[in-house]
């Protein structure tokens, strides 16, 4: 099972940060993305002050890429670190997981949207110049501390807390497909109890308290819910999915990212629909299948190709989306039956038929 070893939530936590990482030592590297460094740089300094330590800060480029990994260890070296931490989303985050891996340092997580699981993840994403993925850098181990500030959370557009349910949606699905087909988890070996306990929980939230929180975000209220959902989002989801893997889900949403008119969907919301289609290809019983869909329809993730797509998709993109999920380097191993390429274009279509019925009937 895989962990970050803290996970510190609150309002105002972020002005606390100093208390909680002195233990690590330093100096300290913040690795900060922009809204970040603009607007929370000042809080941290005030954190440290009259502390008689000085953190280092420095802005992150926009993409995560090795020259940007290597431009910000120089930095880190240059001023005698021995600490990174990462401030923004997730490419600001992995930046922070590369400087640390290759530094041999312990990594802070702290993000300023609840959109994706990644901050608590050993894993880094890394692109190249021109924004084509470029790989993964594994860490050794999972970031020290994730520390969450939902005063800093709900500033953020709603919409990414939202694309962050769709992620965290697919995490027990796809946890019980691995646990039914026995294979491993990102971390190396087969999903624990706790794990897939976890993973049910974080279903049971968003499915309890996803539609408050969405409407105290949309109030800039930190209400009990939404304080769940961005613990669901982040931490259930994030040890949900490392510590039991993936699945059809998020193969779906990798064959998605190669259509042009999807570029502009978030990470969680077509990981949402690639929930609806996994559901499908399990033949799910209508009752459930109804509850995600009317849960996907009640916050605003997309249940239908219109919604996910610009442009109206031909058969052969979605053939190429169906090959491309169920390719060697996608996670359709992880489902405990054979799914070829037109068994998932069946259930693409499906899916949209599934989802643009449910929504004219509640219209």
């Amino acid at each position: 099972m895989a962990s970050p070893s803290k996970y510190i939530q609150g309002p105002g936590e972020l002005s606390r940060i100093k208390d909680r990482i002195s233990y690590l030592g330093g100096p300290v590297l913040f690795v900060m993305g922009g809204f970040a460094y603009n607007n929370l740089k000042g809080v941290i300094e005030e954190s440290y002050r009259d502390s008689g330590s000085t953190p280092v800060f420095e802005k992150f480029g926009g993409e995560c890429t090795r020259n940007e990994i290597d431009r910000i260890r120089t930095r880190y070296r240059a001023n005698h670190c021995t600490v990174v931490v990462g401030v923004g989303g997730g490419k600001a985050l992995d930046t922070a997981k590369g400087v640390a891996f290759y530094e041999r340092a312990p990594v802070i997580s702290v993000p300023t949207i609840a959109s994706t699981d990644a901050p608590t993840s050993a894993i880094a994403v890394t692109y190249t110049e021109d924004h084509v993925f470029d790989g993964n850098i594994l860490l050794l181990r999972n970031p020290e501390l994730v520390l969450v500030d939902t005063d800093v959370i709900i500033q953020a557009p709603v919409r990414f807390l939202v694309a962050g349910m769709g992620d965290a949606l697919s995490t027990y699905f796809e946890a019980m497909a691995n646990a039914a087909s026995g294979h491993d988890n990102c971390a190396g070996g087969r999903s624990t109890t706790t794990s897939v306990a976890l993973a049910q929980v974080c279903y049971e939230i968003l499915i309890r308290d996803g539609l408050k929180a969405k409407r105290s975000a949309e109030e800039g209220v930190c209400s009990p819910e939404l304080e769940n959902i961005i613990e669901a989002n982040i931490y259930l989801s994030g040890v949900g999915f490392e510590s039991n893997g993936l699945a059809c889900a998020h193969s779906v949403y990798n064959a998605f990212t190669a259509l042009p008119p999807c570029h502009s969907m978030y990470h969680g919301e077509l990981v949402a629909f690639g929930t609806l289609v996994q559901m499908l290809l399990e033949k799910r019983t209508d009752a459930e299948i109804a509850e995600v869909l009317r849960f996907c329809t009640s916050v605003g993730l997309p249940v239908s190709f219109t919604e996910l797509s610009t442009q109206d998709l031909t058969r052969d993109e979605l053939m190429s989306v169906a090959v491309t999920a169920c390719s060697p380097q996608n996670f359709m191993d992880s489902m405990p039956f054979t799914v070829t390429p037109d068994m998932m274009f069946d259930a693409l279509v499906a899916a949209d038929a599934r989802g643009r019925k449910f929504r004219a009937a509640e219209m």
